[in-house]
């Protein structure tokens, strides 16, 4: 069992970066934060699981026509500069599991060996449609859980839920100073539902200070 992971949601340059082709209003703001998240997990040995947009033209929320709300410009394009991830926030070591289902045992084995973090491609704005995403969870078995990322509405949206009701076990801590919208105004009925349902907001010097923490660390370093 591991007592705390932190999970990155989709820090990357496309979306991170003004220039980035489906920057999320006010994300530059946040990579101070982001990158003392990246740090505090990395001196503390606390392992970081990654989400990535991994996408091709193929794929089914492409367009050159989007609807901004199932369907969006090219972005994050494999093979583009704007996959990855921005440096404030490079993994160590990622073992990368692509979203094509593993053989569960053998997967398992690897996460187990793995000493490094884990990067979660993925072609859809839900992680939880990568097919070995359950089977890091069930193998990780993370009591805790600290959550940052882009965007809230969409990708953090999928993460937070997902892991409600994949991993319900674990206590999940949301860094909201570590997070941004593409529609601001979907922001706080989606905090306040993710309240009622036992995630608890942190901010990211809470997280630094290692009060929040407190518990979990004490077996993790």
């Amino acid at each position: 069992m591991t007592r705390l992971i932190f999970w990155d949601v989709d820090t990357l340059y496309d979306f991170m970066r003004s220039d980035g082709k489906l920057y999320v209003p006010g994300s530059e703001e946040i990579i101070p934060a982001l990158e003392a998240l990246t740090g505090f997990a990395h001196a503390h040995r606390v392992p970081v699981v990654a989400s990535a947009d991994n996408h091709e033209a193929s794929d089914a929320e492409i367009s050159d026509a989007p609807d901004w709300s199932t369907t969006f410009p090219p972005h994050c394009m494999r093979g583009t500069p704007g996959q990855l991830k921005i440096a404030e926030t490079a993994l160590k070591d990622p073992l990368v599991i692509e979203p094509e289902l593993e053989d569960p045992g053998a997967l398992s084995h690897r996460i187990l060996a793995h000493r490094g973090d884990f990067m979660l491609h993925k072609r859809t704005v839900d992680v939880f449609t990568n097919a070995n995403v359950q089977t890091l969870l069930r193998t990780l078995e993370p009591e805790a859980i600290v959550i940052y990322g882009v965007a809230t509405d969409f990708c953090d949206r999928y993460t937070v839920e997902g892991l409600l009701r994949h991993s319900p076990r674990s206590e999940l801590f949301l860094v909201t100073d570590a997070i941004r919208a593409i529609y601001p105004e979907k922001a706080d009925p989606l905090l306040q539902s993710w309240r009622e349902r036992g995630v608890q907001e942190v901010t990211s010097a809470g997280i630094l200070s290692g009060r929040t923490l407190e518990r979990y660390l004490a077996l993790s370093v």
